[in-house]
């Protein structure tokens, strides 16, 4: 029987062992409401040339005022932010094209309208009506053959406008003059009516003007507030998961004020990984709810709260580890293995916070796949040998409490086991929801129920941090689960009472293997 129970333990660990590693990986592309252009270039595609201005996802205005240029402009040259309360916009704000000095000496001085910038604003689902595919052209844009047919005009970007929403997609036209190197956007202000993911182009179909560079910023804005559509829920939820961490913190506070004397070192982890949590998800929401009322980001702030995220994942992974190991119940001690867990930590914590840096604190479009996939892999592998580590000295704890027939800590670490199952169980769904998330949403447009992959993994850290708080809480018999060196490391309350020669030589084969684990931590 003791031989099969220990079977199916290997068996669920092996199952588990390769699959948790989704569970640790939690991370966030953050956008921005500020998107900067410092000297960018376009690119060229088919007949036209492009620059990606940004996208983000954007709720339909709550108030529907007119918003004038003219308005925008002598807001911006006064130096006050305009007031767009409740308004859905995009605002573009000093955006200057530079064109090469060799284009614009090969015009006339007096010639007006001499290269012609296109900004288009459109919406996800009308992506297909720019360009000529609905003309059954490749052209992106006009040529004279189209032209001569009056289905665009020559030297524009073709767009067939929505019939059910007048106007869009939105083009916005800005012209070089004379022999001018520069030529600088009007102030303009484009309000959003309907909800959707926007997603913003600067275009030009001149090859005269190839080598031309864009440098200035657009600002986007929610109804209520400067964060986008897809982060603006995180603000609620990490609200939300302030007030979990408190409650949870206020519950582990009294009972460890309850049993003070019997706690052990295990207890002191644990309260410091509940404090991160706490910290973590007060500082970014706080982060968040700045950002949207502001519309900028400290760089203090965010790296704060980057930092505490970093801090309590780590310790988060150590706390699994050091359970796993039976710290504090099977050994008084990591012995040999406390420097190579230390230094898993501190190499963890660096590579976390690295990327976490890039992601929160760098430039707000996305950066490269190369530069992420750079600092996403080391991260990754970390997480593997935390998984790896974590199943085996689990997998030897059990053998330990199972050879030695300690029932009540048995008992206690297959409810551990059995919840980490849960946890990969969940982890596993989870994860095929997201391939399946990302590969059917290329372009966002399921934009508003995005938050909630990030969010499923905080929730899940809790959850298990919540099961370690149960099952390890302070009590009046902390025997149950401390390591008792005076008693034998597993004398058991609810064992069979040894008497006497056979009790006595059980104890010496209990304090035998006492002796060999010793002996086993030091060799480690």
């Amino acid at each position: 029987m003791m031989q099969r129970g220990r079977i199916q333990i290997k068996i669920k660990i092996k199952i588990t062992m390769f699959v948790l590693l989704g569970l640790f990986l939690c991370s966030s592309n953050v956008d921005a409401s500020i998107h900067e252009y410092r000297m960018e270039a376009f690119i060229p595609k088919a007949n036209a040339f492009f620059f990606h201005g940004g996208s983000e996802g954007l709720y339909a205005s709550k108030l529907h005022e007119p918003t004038t240029a003219s308005a925008s402009a002598s807001a911006s040259s006064s130096g006050t932010k305009p007031s767009f309360k409740g308004k859905s916009i995009i605002s573009f704000d000093s955006v200057t094209f530079l064109r090469p000095k060799e284009s614009a000496k090969s015009q006339q001085e007096m010639q007006q309208n001499t290269g012609l910038v296109e900004a288009i604003i459109l919406e996800v689902k009308d992506r297909e009506r720019i360009g000529g595919a609905s003309l059954k052209s490749d052209a992106i844009c006009c040529n004279k053959q189209l032209a001569d047919q009056g289905s665009c005009k020559l030297g524009e970007v073709i767009i067939q406008n929505n019939p059910d929403n007048s106007g869009w997609p939105k083009r916005i036209k800005t012209f070089f003059q004379g022999t001018n190197e520069e030529a600088k956007m009007d102030f303009e202000t484009v309000e959003m009516n309907s909800t959707g993911m926007y997603y913003l182009y600067f275009m030009f179909c001149d090859p005269q003007l190839k080598g031309t560079l864009i440098k200035g910023r657009t600002v986007w804005k929610n109804p209520n507030g400067y964060l986008p559509g897809k982060m603006a829920p995180l603000m609620t939820f990490y609200g939300f998961m302030s007030l979990a961490y408190l409650v949870l913190g206020l519950a582990w506070f009294l009972r460890f004020v309850q049993f003070w004397k019997d706690i052990i070192h295990l207890h002191y982890h644990v309260t410091l990984v509940i404090a991160l949590g706490m910290c973590e998800m007060a500082v970014w929401y706080f982060e968040y709810s700045n950002f949207n009322s502001t519309g900028t980001r400290p760089m203090g702030i965010t790296l704060w709260a980057v930092t505490f995220s970093s801090v309590k994942k780590t310790l988060s992974r150590l706390l699994l580890l050091v359970v796993s190991m039976g710290f504090g119940v099977v050994r008084p001690t990591l012995g040999g293995l406390t420097s190579k867990v230390v230094l898993l930590g501190l190499i963890y914590f660096v590579a976390t916070e690295a990327l976490e840096l890039v992601e929160h604190l760098g430039n707000i479009n996305d950066f490269s796949g190369k530069a992420k996939l750079f600092l996403v892999l080391p991260v990754a592998f970390l997480d593997a040998c935390f998984i790896l580590w974590i199943f085996s000295s689990l997998s030897k704890t059990l053998e330990k409490l199972q050879m030695r027939r300690n029932l009540a800590k048995l008992e206690l670490y297959r409810k551990f086991t059995n919840a980490l199952a849960v946890s990969v169980l969940l982890s596993i769904a989870w994860i095929g929801f997201e391939l399946y998330f990302n590969a059917t949403n290329p372009l966002s447009e399921f934009w508003q129920i995005a938050w909630i992959i990030p969010a499923f993994w905080n929730m899940l850290a809790y959850a298990l941090l919540v099961v370690i708080c149960v099952l390890w809480a302070p009590s009046r018999n902390p025997t149950r689960y401390a390591y008792m060196e005076g008693m034998g490391e597993d004398s058991d309350d609810e064992g069979i009472a040894l008497t006497g020669n056979g009790g006595d030589m059980a104890i010496k084969l209990e304090r035998q293997a006492i002796g060999d684990d010793l002996e086993e931590d030091k060799r480690e």
